[in-house]
């Protein structure tokens, strides 16, 4: 006969999922992972240049355009000066002849000044192209005694030129402080203002015109007696004047 099998007494076993750890226990559930869903990466987006880096681009190389500039010009001058030594010219007034010289009580001034200066070019390969040459002579006091002009001449290289002019005034009004001190006086000091715009020609090339200034004082004319004929101006030499150039920067003059 047959034996027979009863079940156990014992409750079977729980692990630490509720689940009783039998032999025909399911497999725990392993947790699900979470996955975010594809997306293409877009380029990313282009950088546009600031105005303030393009200004200062433009400033970098307007600043390099004038420092070529400057270094070019400084070249040529280096060797325009090493090929040519250029020099001012010289002006000196070497005689002059106050023949009128009226003072009436009204304070009005009839004058006539008649000069004589020497321009000297002292270059060997520069020739000077002045215009026409205006002429000034006033008192060491500041009256004005007069104006005139010259004709605009060229000269050569090495060369010495004479230049005759006439400086007169009529009815100039004078200063009341100064009408006795210019009746009384036997000689007046005179200072003479020339103005003009000369170029340089060096060989094919022509420079363009500048302005110049040449200032001659310590000049002493004699004052001449009425019916007597007018006395020569007394100098101890001839009178060397000041040349100086006056170029023109957009609205100054230095």
């Amino acid at each position: 006969m047959a034996d027979r099998v009863y079940p156990s007494s014992k409750p079977p076993q729980m692990n630490g999922n509720g689940a009783s750890a039998g032999v025909g226990a399911p497999p725990a559930m392993k947790s699900q992972q979470y996955r975010p869903a594809y997306r293409p990466r877009l380029p990313p987006p282009k950088q546009r240049r600031s105005r303030r880096g393009c200004c200062c681009c433009l400033c970098l190389w307007l600043t390099f355009l004038l420092i070529a500039v400057i270094l070019a010009a400084a070249i040529a001058a280096g060797v325009i000066w090493i090929l040519y030594r250029p020099h001012r010219p010289d002006f000196t007034v070497s005689s002059l002849r106050l023949s009128t010289f009226n003072v009436s009580s009204s304070g009005r001034l009839d004058s006539r000044l008649d000069l004589n200066f020497t321009a000297h070019n002292p270059n060997r390969k520069i020739v000077f192209l002045y215009d026409p040459i205006s002429i000034s002579a006033s008192a060491t006091d500041g009256a004005l005694i007069g104006s005139g002009s010259v004709a605009g001449f060229a000269q050569p290289a090495k060369n010495t030129t004479v230049v005759r002019g006439t400086v007169s005034g009529s009815g100039i009004v004078v200063d009341k402080g100064l009408v006795t001190d210019l009746k009384g006086k036997a000689s007046v000091g005179l200072e003479i203002v020339m103005e003009t715009k000369a170029g340089v020609k060096m060989g094919g090339l022509k420079t363009k015109r500048v302005g110049i200034r040449v200032t001659c004082d310590g000049i002493q004319a004699a004052v001449p007696k009425k019916g007597k004929a007018a006395a020569a101006a007394v100098t101890a030499a001839d009178v060397k004047c000041k040349v100086k150039l006056r170029i023109k920067i957009w609205k100054w003059t230095v």
